[in-house]
């Protein structure tokens, strides 16, 4: 079940939140730089799998942090591999790609709720009513709550229904 909502989605009560990234992103822009910030351990776990796992865009990676926090980084887009390289655009294939291994992620990890912005429309460039279809054609029949946070307020925790 799809919830749009509006807030700030570090304040979720979704069990994880994913979001969009490119492989050994610098996490330095939007919602990878709050992660980032957040939670430091994730940032530089990410790059030690990015290193090793040398992962392609469509695929997906969930940290486990203190306290039962879970992030999961989609590969939504083309990452900056030099010094000061930046990532590349998103395509809406890539987004899908990942969609499906987030949806195989919540089975997997058995996954109760997901909050998620609107994916890979800031950096990743591409338009919201492009993306938000492929959202609900991945996790739209899923039995759990997935909360899109549509607009973002700094400090503002959302109305997640059923949280």
């Amino acid at each position: 079940m799809i919830y749009e909502v509006e807030g700030d989605i570090l304040l979720t009560s979704a069990q994880a939140i994913a979001h969009g990234i490119a492989a050994n992103d610098p996490m330095n822009q939007g919602l990878a730089l709050s992660l980032h910030e957040q939670y430091p351990s994730m940032h530089k776990d990410f790059h030690h799998w990015c290193h090793q796992a040398h992962p392609k865009t469509g695929e997906a990676w969930i940290w486990g942090g203190a306290g039962g926090v879970r992030v999961i980084n989609l590969i939504t887009q083309e990452g900056g591999y030099g010094t000061g390289a930046h990532p590349g655009k998103a395509t809406e294939a890539d987004v899908n790609h990942a969609l499906r291994a987030l949806k195989k992620i919540i089975s997997k990890e058995k996954l109760t709720s997901i909050a998620l912005p609107r994916l890979a429309t800031g950096v990743g460039g591409l338009n919201w009513d492009k993306v938000k279809p492929l959202i609900e054609s991945q996790l739209g029949e899923l039995d759990i709550p997935i909360y899109v946070y549509t607009s973002f307020v700094s400090g503002q925790k959302a109305d997640e229904v059923g949280s």
